[in-house]
Order: structure tokens, then sequence, then C-alpha cells
């Protein structure tokens, strides 16, 4: 019943527009989206430009799938992928549009609770329900990169939004370093090179938004990172 794509045709656009516009609020209130992270640095603050650097190739991503599966256009397999996905897909849209009037009232707390149904249900998708990887399949491989990058910026979003709410302004501990790497490292070695190249981004883009010895640490694990997803995807 979950996967009639009557229905699944609907919801999926209808949560992008929720989500889309959720977003514009949050870049043209007041205070909006620049202002709460500046109020609310931690150490998994990343530097806020590589976000919307990332969501708008994202979106384009985005626009294409969903062009896909509300035309229907594949074999019933690859339809049937999409339908399934598309639920995830809109719990996403609807998780990070309804974070993002909590994350500009300030309550980061609130916030934090959206990201993590988010970034938990999308990264278990990819994890244990994303068929193989088929690259002569246009809705196969869309639905690949729409789904893994959504897990992969959820995983920024969640080291973001909990640092935030819980630790503002205190520093990265050692014992904190060391878990960053070995969790970042142990991601990438059970990663293909869409989820992987995502964790390289979130390394990037934490690493440009921190400060000294940290901001260097996370450079260095974000070449690392990198160099275990060239092992495990090309060598």
């Amino acid at each position: 019943m979950g996967n009639q794509p009557s229905t699944v045709r609907y919801v999926a656009p209808a949560s992008f527009l929720f989500d889309f516009a959720a977003q514009q609020y949050g870049i043209f209130s007041s205070p909006n989206m620049m202002d709460i992270h500046n109020g609310n640095i931690a150490a998994f603050s990343p530097q806020p430009y590589f976000i919307g650097g990332f969501f708008f190739p994202q979106q384009l991503f985005q626009l294409a799938w969903l062009w896909k599966l509300w035309k229907q256009d594949g074999s019933a397999n690859e339809c049937a992928m999409m339908n399934r996905f598309a639920w995830v897909y809109s719990l996403g849209n609807v998780c990070i549009g309804t974070w993002m009037f909590f994350w500009n009232a300030n309550d980061l707390k609130t916030s934090n609770v959206f990201v993590i149904i988010n970034t938990v249900a999308q990264v278990a998708y990819i994890s244990t329900q994303l068929e193989p990887l088929d690259w002569k399949s246009t809705p196969n491989w869309l639905t690949h990169v729409v789904a893994k990058t959504f897990a992969g910026i959820g995983v920024l979003d969640l080291l973001h939004n909990t640092s935030a709410a819980y630790f503002k302004g205190v520093p990265a501990s050692s014992l904190v370093q060391v878990a960053t790497g070995v969790a970042f490292a142990g991601a990438a070695a059970a990663s293909d090179w869409i989820f992987g190249g995502c964790l390289v981004y979130d390394l990037v883009a934490l690493s440009c938004g921190q400060s000294g010895s940290w901001s260097r640490l996370l450079a260095g694990y974000a070449g690392a990172v990198g160099g275990i997803v060239a092992l495990r995807n090309y060598f």
C-alpha cells in the first residue's frame, strides 16, 4: 500500500517544496539561519557556506530524480526502487524543513530531534535497503546519488546541531578528536565513492569552520578518509 506510485508521486514533490520554502524562510527571516549559527559556535560547526555549496547541486539531482519518479520513468524494478526510497526521502524533507523553524527560533535541542530522525533514517536506508548501484540504469544511479548525499550531509547536520545544542563553546577533547577520526575512517571503509565523498566534504567543511590544531587535524582526517575511499573503490 505504502509504495503505490499514485500516492508517492505527490508526497515526494510536496515534501521537496515544503523543505525548499522552509529554507527560504531560514535565509530571509530575522534572525536568519546564519545569525543562529554565528551565535552558537561549537567544535563541530562547519564553514556555513559549504552547506549552500552542497545543497545547490544536490537539489538539481533531486529535481531530476523527482521528474523520473513523477513520470514513473523506468522498468517495474526501477520504479519500485524509486517508490520505496521516496518515503524516506519525504520524511527527510519534512524533518529538515521543520528543523529550520526551531533552528531559527534558537531552540536547538528541539531542532536536534528532527536532525536525529532524518540522519538515522537516511543512513539506515542506504545501509540496509538500497539496491546495488547500476550505472546503466538512470533511475537507479539517481536514487543512489540522492539517497547517499542526503545521508552524507545528514552526518554533518547531526554533528553540527548536536554540538551547538549541547556543547556551545566547548572545544573538542582529545577523546572526541580520536573518536572523530576512528568513526569517519570506519564509515569510509564501508562506503562507496558517493557516500564516502560526502564524508570527505563534511570533514573539509568542518575544518574550514574551525581554527588552530583542531582545524588542521580535521583537514588531515579529510585527506585520510579520501585515501580510504579511493583504496576501497578504485584499487
